[in-house]
């Protein structure tokens, strides 16, 4: 079992680290919203739901309107929460119907990095980043190393990397990773102010 340190909240971390579905709702949820927030809303959704472990199925049948309160909050468990409810639900529905349920599954018996990162690419809000991101986050942290993992996580696989959620293990390399994007921020600001 990984232990991670997204949310900067211990309770928060040790449901990531030994419940994947977490991890990939964490994931789901690092979207216009502060990232150890993101990390931490799996299990606010767990204590709500009054749970140990985040199940798919669960989630799957649960009635949108109830999940929709239980993401509301208060506090919210994202800054959307009607729209992330209905993308959790659905992650949740295809992880029933393809996966059994498992989210582990999507990575268990993978043969190969480009194989994993299609698959993350086919979940409901994840998009081509979001999924490199993810296959980077598995492989420095997780243990999930399939053969080609780094190249198909591009430059979110590199090691030594200060780019993203993959490269966080502690306060000083959350700050690396935040100046990180602030200079990419800036850089495109810059970029896009030079065309105009």
């Amino acid at each position: 079992m990984p232990t991670l340190h997204l949310s900067q909240d211990d309770a928060a971390d040790e449901l990531l680290g030994r419940d994947p579905l977490a991890l990939l709702i964490g994931m789901l949820l690092d979207q216009q919203f502060p990232m150890e927030r993101a990390f931490a809303g799996p299990r606010l959704l767990a204590d709500r739901l009054g749970v140990e472990t985040l199940s798919a199925v669960q989630l799957a049948e649960c009635d949108p309107e109830l999940l929709q309160r239980h993401f509301q909050g208060p506090p919210a468990v994202h800054r959307y929460p009607g729209s992330m409810a209905a993308r959790t639900q659905d992650l949740a529905r295809l992880l029933v119907e393809r996966y059994d349920g498992r989210a582990d599954a999507l990575w268990a018996d993978v043969p190969d990095g480009a194989t994993l990162l299609r698959r993350l690419g086919e979940l409901p809000g994840f998009g081509a980043q979001k999924s490199k991101i993810f296959l980077a986050l598995l492989g420095k942290q997780c243990g999930v190393t399939p053969p080609g993992w780094r190249e198909a996580a591009g430059d979110y696989g590199q090691e030594g990397a200060r780019r993203s959620v993959a490269d966080i293990t502690g306060p000083t390399s959350l700050a690396e990773v935040r100046a990180h994007k602030q200079q990419a921020k800036q850089a495109a600001k810059e970029a896009k102010a030079a065309k105009g």
